[in-house]
């Protein structure tokens, strides 16, 4: 409750479309907001804003003092700006106003060590601090996303009746839950990204293997991804695939899809992923496919030189394939992204899950899971079916050891290896799938090459060797020997 009459509940600095909306969003559920912006226009728009969309109890500031001095004891403000130096920058303008017991709440995507760097800066001068991830966009902001808080747990409950009633709502609670200490709200949210990288590439995948082998037009493509909406493929991002189909161009004919560039942008998350996954020597290739297929996509010149440089060898940019059985065709993509996506996730899980353990944060894979339902990008109706592995067993190596997504992939496997297969032969690339494959398959067998590449390794700099019959390291003279077997051979 407000220490005086006409004291606002929370603040948000920070007024970009993304501040705007959630500055709204907290306002429309009954929670007194103070505003601010560095750009005083910012300010005004966001006041006009919340006059136009019923009279919400928002107050805008263009004096940082005056800012901090309109909210209640303890004071709880949002940040929410460009990662990196602009957040050290509002931290500092903001905390000359601050006093020991208010509370800071970075919300954008922040590399999680710099979100434990600032909470130990701040904490010096006895203020709380908290790394959100918010996931949803600009329209999961306004109406509801999902939100990964991490940090102190006394700092979570500054804002907890807050954030209950701005998340997002489903079946089972609020899409958001206290993910832990330190950087664990952030470091969640990144891997949530990396997902979602994974979970776009497998699905422009399916569409160029349905439109580039299939021939499905675009209206086809629509329906397809519609149909696919209605089953266990339901999801945000199926959804709004479906819908890019149906967009006609407003500036000449056709479907507006075929006239964007093919030329993908990223922010760094995806790369953090990766580089994380590395770190703690987890194999994310479904993720890690993503982005070097972002990367391949940015050279866009090299691209157009290299297609026209193989057509003069005689290689076209597809193969021609006969006798496509369109309904099929589109059955076993379906089963094969589906199959790719379980892969996707269960690599994502279990790099929050090796870093959990690294940092000590009792990280929640269920409850994770669970916030991550409604909202954000990835929501998806199999969120539903991870949160229930994650149940049955807190502790399971992978979900691809789950009973029922074991069995998911065993049926659908045959129809993935066609379409990988499919792919191959008529030169499409789908790093995704075949990355998501490949990781089942290396994951289920019992013995991989890689005994090989331990005996190189020990060859050629002596790193040793364990072996099946006995414990213990080892390591041969392989080069001393082989040239012994050599001079016998030759006599």
């Amino acid at each position: 409750m407000a220490e005086h009459e006409g004291l606002s509940r929370i603040g948000l600095a920070g007024l970009a479309v993304m501040g705007q909306n959630l500055a709204l969003n907290i306002a429309e559920k009954g929670f007194p907001i103070s505003v601010y912006n560095r750009t005083a226009s910012k300010v005004d728009e966001t006041v006009e804003r919340a006059k136009a969309e019923g009279n919400l109890p928002l107050k805008g500031y263009h004096d940082p003092k005056e800012f901090v001095h309109s909210i209640a004891k303890p004071r709880a403000i949002i940040i929410l700006v460009k990662a990196g130096a602009p957040v050290d920058q509002t931290i500092a303008t903001l905390s000359e106003h601050l006093e020991p017991g208010d509370c800071i709440i970075d919300g954008g995507n922040e590399w999680y060590e710099n979100t434990e760097r600032r909470a130990a800066l701040v904490e010096k001068k006895g203020l709380h601090y908290l790394g959100m991830g918010v996931s949803g966009g600009e329209e999961g902001a306004r109406r509801g996303p999902s939100l990964m808080p991490g940090g102190t747990l006394e700092a979570y409950k500054y804002v907890e009746d807050i954030v209950r009633k701005v998340a997002a709502q489903v079946d089972d609670g609020p899409c958001v839950t206290y993910i832990g200490p330190g950087g664990a709200g952030n470091f969640v949210k990144m891997v949530h990204n990396g997902i979602e990288y994974g979970d776009m590439q497998l699905i422009s995948e399916a569409y160029d293997v349905l439109k580039s082998v299939g021939g499905l037009s675009n209206q086809e493509l629509h329906e397809t991804f519609t149909e696919w909406n209605r089953g266990e493929l339901e999801s945000f991002l199926i959804e709004i695939t479906a819908d890019i189909f149906g967009v006609k161009d407003q500036e000449g004919e056709g479907e507006l899809v075929d006239k964007v560039l093919d030329k993908t942008g990223m922010k760094g998350t995806g790369k953090w992923t990766v580089q994380q996954a590395a770190e703690l020597s987890i194999a994310i290739p479904t993720i890690a496919a993503s982005l070097d297929s972002r990367f391949l996509s940015g050279l866009k010149d090299e691209r157009v030189a290299a297609a026209s440089a193989f057509k003069g060898y005689g290689v076209s940019d597809i193969l021609a394939q006969k006798d496509i059985d369109k309904k099929e065709l589109i059955d076993d993509v379906r089963k094969a992204l589906y199959a790719s996506k379980i892969c996707s996730y269960a690599q994502g899980m279990n790099l929050i899950r090796a870093k959990g353990i690294e940092k000590n944060w009792n990280l929640n894979l269920g409850e994770i899971s669970r916030i991550w339902k409604g909202g954000c990008i990835i929501r998806a109706k199999f969120l539903d079916r991870i949160k229930g592995a994650y149940d049955r067993d807190s502790n399971i190596a992978s979900l691809l050891l789950d009973p029922e997504f074991a069995k998911e992939m065993v049926e659908r496997q045959g129809a993935w290896r066609r379409v990988v297969t499919l792919a191959i032969q008529v030169g499409i690339s789908t790093p995704g799938m075949s990355a998501s494959l490949a990781y089942f398959d290396s994951y289920r067998r019992e013995r991989l090459p890689a005994n090989l590449l331990q005996a190189q390794r020990d060859y050629f700099g002596a790193h040793t060797y364990e072996r099946t019959d006995k414990s213990g390291s080892f390591h041969t003279e392989w080069y001393k020997i082989s040239q012994k077997n050599k001079k016998v051979t030759n006599l």
